[in-house]
């Protein structure tokens, strides 16, 4: 119809600039997030060597861990944090199908992670009221395995998004990179929780 106006929106620079903005801040909060939730951490490690250091004998007899497991289980996670940067790097030049196969295989890593932890649980012969050290144990432990598993949903959540066409490319991976940044801080997490607890308990 003559004399119209015409509705379509126009994408101006400056609108581009503050979608960009947006996506920076976004990573920027999750990396705020993830500070306070390594200060939590921080205090569950704070009183295990609090613990440690007050009691004579720890862990108590009847509450020794296993390395062998847990070993395992550390390299399964550290190598699952280069697969899933392996991920993030192919949406970069982007290969969506390389991406789908590093993050699938990450997805396994993390999975095979935690039915290692639920094997660990069942087989330990204590529970989490046994005494003080396996309290501890299994509220440090379980916390992290609480985040493995949101990370796990986190990097099936991506796979999921990038059946969508072009929702994931070379200009727009902020899902992929977010999933990484969560993955790699529980990556983190787990070697000082490794350290502290299984290393530092057999000395």
């Amino acid at each position: 119809m003559q004399g119209a106006v015409d509705s379509t929106p126009v994408v101006t620079g400056h609108e581009v600039a503050a979608h960009e903005e947006h996506q920076d801040l976004r990573v920027l909060g999750l990396i705020t997030f993830l500070c306070s939730e390594f200060l939590m951490f921080a205090g569950f490690f704070a009183v295990f060597l609090v613990f440690r250091g007050s009691n004579a004998q720890w862990p108590p007899e009847e509450t020794e861990v296993e390395l062998l497991l847990p070993a395992v289980n550390t390299l399964i996670l550290v190598s699952s944090s280069w697969v899933i940067n392996l991920g993030t790097k192919a949406i970069k030049a982007n290969d969506l199908a390389g991406m789908r196969k590093w993050f699938g295989i990450t997805a396994a890593m993390g999975a095979v992670f935690l039915a290692g932890q639920v094997y660990e649980y069942m087989n330990l012969g204590y529970g989490l009221k046994t005494n003080l050290f396996s309290n501890c144990f299994y509220l440090t432990t379980g916390f992290h395995g609480a985040h493995v598993f949101i990370g796990l949903v986190l990097i099936l959540g991506v796979l999921w998004r990038s059946r969508r066409a072009n929702h994931y490319s070379d200009i727009a991976h902020t899902g992929p990179e977010m999933a990484e940044i969560y993955w790699h801080f529980v990556d983190v997490v787990w070697i000082v929780l490794f350290t502290l607890i299984y290393l530092l308990t057999l000395i």
